[in-house]
């Protein structure tokens, strides 16, 4: 029995993650068809809407999270809400960039300061790229320079793809400490230190960490590429929630990458990083070149090989069957084809300009119930002397030298930086970004040195926007119902992977023994057959159980009983095995047996 519950509650947790599966992946199916066509929506979209609202009743409450603008508890370098409505603080760009068309090189697209469009948190506001196919750069300076010394550097910041994202970045520039870093001049030519963020093009989904890297021998800067995460980021951009991205880079190298305070990228910056940060030692001698007697061949034919005198490089490939016998019934003298008898030379056919005009081919009628028609041939079969042309056996070549390689010479560029932390001081926080798609929403910008400090500034930042989203979430049954709405064929996988199974689980379980006992009754009156005396058994061990509780009361009664028997032999006159006799009796009498005296 306890091996039957245990398969039920296995079916049933089983059908219930079949249906869960196939909400889920037509959700992702959903959230696919809406970044395809969201472009040609935008501006059906309020009107929709309205008429929603007007059709619509409304849904009820969603538990509300109280919003408070976070504030930086402890150092730090930069801490931006945007709460305050303005852009105070901020710089926008007056630049133009170089290298591309008049019409697109100013950065011109434009910044606001609101709440999001279907904001959980009445009162939080952000900073939103509000452009579409225009270039943005803003930038603000932090509170003081952060020099890579002995601390960690950690910076984290909000994102949120209101609309989705189909091509482009949303990713921060710490701009470098320079004496002629001009913010209204800010471009993407200007000198950074770190770049790291999100970025989307098509179904290339990136989050990046670069750094400048500055080599100490020629002071030339060179950009290093952190590893390509081994986690799928996709739903990061598809599922229009607000997501934390965080960089943690420490003074021993060592780099963490975070999304929604979970590690998603990690690794060192001397061993991680695309190029490498030091330089090979040594290198190939470009000025080396391979003698012409260099033998890098390993096999060569035999030269002692001769070929033998039965080879025949001349035999054909197919000979033809000499054991084939042409068919009974073969017609030699039908041709396979004949002309048309029914065709007529059209009526516009000049024969001056389209020449003598010939019925078409059909095939001949005559061969259809003969094995052929026209010249018999034998076929042709693979020719068991057939050899092609001779070639000489290979063998090791007793002269191979290897593959040749150039011969190394010291590296005149090596250098060994073994601190590539110490990077080149940063004292702004910049957003230049080209993008495709307008609302992107960006909030709580953070720059330190103590995680533990940056950790409570999320957890009262994005913290909030978490729970508030968790808690205007529909249940699960509600989403399921939901996206039956939306695609109604979802309706027959509830029902196949949940009902049926949930029927089946009960009637296999509520059903099984009982139908087993009825089977089994009628089996043994069909064939007489001797039957278990299961019921006999169950009495006997019952029998058992109140003899044993009767000779219990038994002992407690006969002491009383042979009192009684001793004072009325005293005075009837009874002998002691009288008394014997009336004991058992009444032994007897209590277990309603039969009694031979």
């Amino acid at each position: 029995m306890e091996l039957k519950m245990r398969l039920c509650v296995a079916l049933l947790s089983l059908s219930l993650c079949l249906g869960l599966m196939g909400h889920v992946r037509a959700q992702e199916e959903a959230d696919d068809m809406e970044m395809d066509v969201e472009d040609a929506i935008d501006d059906m979209q309020e009107e929709d809407v309205e008429e929603e609202e007007q059709q619509v009743p409304a849904s009820p409450p969603v538990p509300t999270v109280t919003y408070k603008a976070p504030e930086p508890m402890g150092e730090h370098y930069f801490a931006e809400s945007f709460d305050k409505g303005t852009l105070h603080g901020w710089v926008l760009s007056q630049a133009k960039k170089d290298g591309i068309d008049e019409e697109i090189a100013k950065y011109d697209g434009k910044w606001e300061v609101e709440e999001m469009k279907d904001t959980k948190l009445p009162g939080d506001k952000g900073l939103v790229l509000k452009s579409k196919a225009k270039h943005h750069a803003i930038s603000a300076l932090l509170l003081r320079p952060f020099t890579f010394d002995t601390k960690p550097l950690i910076v984290q910041y909000e994102v949120n793809f209101q609309t989705g994202i189909d091509c482009g970045g949303a990713y921060v520039k710490l701009l470098s400490q320079t004496p002629d870093l001009d913010l209204e001049e800010f471009v993407d030519k200007t000198p950074y230190t770190i770049m790291f963020g999100p970025d989307k093009c098509g179904e290339d989904y990136k989050l990046h960490f670069i750094f400048r890297h500055k080599n100490p021998k020629t002071g030339e800067f060179e950009e290093k590429h952190a590893k390509k995460p081994d986690a799928d980021l996709r739903t990061y951009y598809t599922d229009k929630k607000t997501h934390l991205y965080t960089l943690v880079l420490n003074p021993d190298n060592s780099f963490e990458i975070l999304i929604d305070q979970t590690v998603v990228n990690s690794g060192s910056l001397l061993n991680d990083m695309t190029p490498p940060i030091n330089p090979p030692a040594e290198i190939e001698d470009p000025d080396d070149h391979k003698p012409e007697d260099w033998d890098e061949r390993p096999k060569i034919q035999d030269p002692d090989a001769v070929k033998p005198e039965d080879w025949d490089e001349d035999a054909p490939t197919k000979i033809p069957d000499e054991d084939a016998v042409k068919p009974d019934g073969w017609l030699d003298d039908e041709p396979e084809y004949i002309s048309d008898p029914d065709a007529l030379k059209p009526e516009d056919w000049d024969e001056d300009m389209d020449g003598e005009w010939e019925a078409p081919q059909i095939p001949n009628p005559a061969c259809e119930t003969a094995p052929g028609c026209g010249l018999w041939q034998r076929p042709v079969i693979d020719n068991p002397n057939y050899k092609g042309k001779w070639k000489p056996p290979m063998i090791d070549n007793p002269n191979y030298q290897g593959v040749w390689k150039p011969r190394k010479i010291p590296n005149p560029d090596f250098f060994e930086d073994l601190h590539p932390f110490r990077m080149t001081p940063i004292s702004a926080v910049g957003l230049e970004l080209w993008s495709m798609s307008s609302d992107i929403f960006f909030d709580n910008f953070f720059v330190t040195s103590d995680r533990n400090v940056a950790e409570r500034w999320a957890a009262d930042g994005w913290g909030l926007k978490k729970a508030a989203e968790g808690a205007a979430e529909p249940g699960l049954v509600n989403q399921m119902i939901t996206a039956a709405e939306e695609k109604p064929w979802l309706w027959i996988v509830y029902v196949l992977t949940v009902a049926v199974p949930l029927v089946l689980i009960i009637v296999f379980c509520c059903t099984g023994k009982k139908s087993s006992a009825s089977t089994s009754a009628a089996e043994y009156k069909k064939t007489d057959a001797p039957q278990p005396d299961v019921k006999e058994e169950a009495e006997e061990e019952e029998a058992k159980e109140e003899e044993s509780e009767a000779k219990k009361s038994e002992e407690e009664d006969s002491t009383g009983e042979a009192e009684e028997a001793a004072g009325n032999d005293n005075k009837d006159g009874n002998t002691s095995s009288e008394v014997e006799h009336l004991m058992l009796l009444e032994t007897h009498r209590k277990y309603r047996k039969p009694f031979k005296a």
